[in-house]
């Protein structure tokens, strides 16, 4: 029984040879990643370490929200809502049946500058209330027919605008079928016109590769139903930018799209007649239409909330910091202490 003892247990505590075959064994063959021995860092969270890592977030963040808010504070705005005003005052209670009538559709508004614009100065509409992101709405589009004249029947996502008449729509879908329709045009002082540049107030990259050069308009607002605005049939779609501009659709209820650009300066107090037509209907959806000039800083336009933001995180930060710097100067506790364990504890009233 002494002589083999030895053996057996010399036995059971070899290591297996790597080299031998595996007897119906489930167990992974062996290397560093599978068995978790690959080099790692694992940090210790001391007190020290922690205040230090808020305290440079809030360094960093601070100041970063300090010149968002100004950066936005620069930015001057100019927002005029004008679909209730521009309803004749004996149409307000049946809106709907003014804006699908006939009648002259044509609405005065005067602007007032309140601090100095300096050029380019953007000139946007802003819709309230209309669900862009809709599924529904989103989908009744062909990104193909739109690229290529090749594709032009690809119309088997644009239903209910794919066809009239049994002849193909270009360009095909509820997107572009809604397209907004009410104009502007400006003057200043009551003298002088204040054009409006629409070039390049759509996105390069769409006008390039998303909107065909061999594209034109085609049977589009030629239905019982008119949506929105119509569309030139000799130009083709790459330079209409307008659509190309309505075609990139919002995430929110509430957005605004890029009319076009004053390449003028305005002076404080210049009075600003604008001359619009109100034919796009908000009034079925209990919508709002705005009229927005805007001039940008280098964050972009008038946006308090990034420097809010900033600001929140880094003050927060701080009196994290200053709040376990007081809990480490008053009550303090050694590092890896193993009394302060549960299982190393005395329980109560012993």
């Amino acid at each position: 029984m002494s002589n083999t003892t030895p053996a057996t247990h010399s036995a059971a505590t070899e290591p297996p040879d790597p080299s031998s075959p595996r007897r119906n064994s489930k167990r992974p063959k062996y290397s560093r990643f599978t068995q978790q021995e690959l080099p790692a860092c694992k940090p210790i969270l001391t007190p020290r370490w922690v205040i230090s890592a808020f305290m440079l977030v809030t360094i960093v963040f601070v100041p970063i929200g300090l010149a968002s808010l100004f950066a936005s504070r620069d930015v001057v705005e100019i927002v005029n809502r004008y679909d209730d005003e521009c309803a004749p005052s004996g149409s307000r209670n049946d809106k709907v049946r003014f804006i699908q009538s006939n009648a002259d559709k044509t609405c005065n508004r005067t602007l007032t500058v309140p601090k100095h614009m300096k050029k380019p100065i953007y000139v946007y509409y802003q819709l309230d209330n209309f669900y862009q992101n809709h599924r529904r709405y989103v989908k009744s589009r062909s990104d193909q027919q739109l690229r290529s004249r090749n594709k032009e029947n690809d119309i088997s996502t644009c239903k209910p605008e794919d066809t009239v008449n049994g002849t193909t729509i270009v360009p095909c879908g509820l997107v572009a079928w809604s397209m907004f329709n009410d104009t502007f045009s400006f003057s200043i002082n009551n003298n002088g016109q204040l054009p409006v540049s629409k070039k390049d107030i759509s996105w390069k990259s769409d006008r390039d590769h998303k909107f065909g050069k061999d594209v034109f308009p085609k049977n589009f607002q030629n239905g019982t139903l008119i949506g929105g605005a119509h569309l030139n049939e000799s130009i083709p779609l790459s330079a209409q930018e307008d659509l190309i501009v309505w075609m990139r659709t919002a995430a929110l209820p509430t957005f605004r799209k890029l009319y076009g650009k004053i390449e003028v300066d305005l002076k404080a107090g210049d009075t600003i007649n604008v001359v619009l037509k109100n034919n796009y209907n908000t009034y079925s959806f209990s919508g709002k239409k705005k009229l927005v000039l805007s001039t940008a800083s280098w964050l972009g336009g008038k946006n308090n909330f990034i420097g809010i933001a900033y600001l929140a995180v880094g003050g927060l930060c701080f009196v994290l910091a200053m709040t376990f710097t007081v809990i480490y100067l008053v009550k303090p506790r050694r590092l890896g202490d193993p009394s302060y364990l549960s299982w190393n504890r005395s329980p109560g009233g012993h």
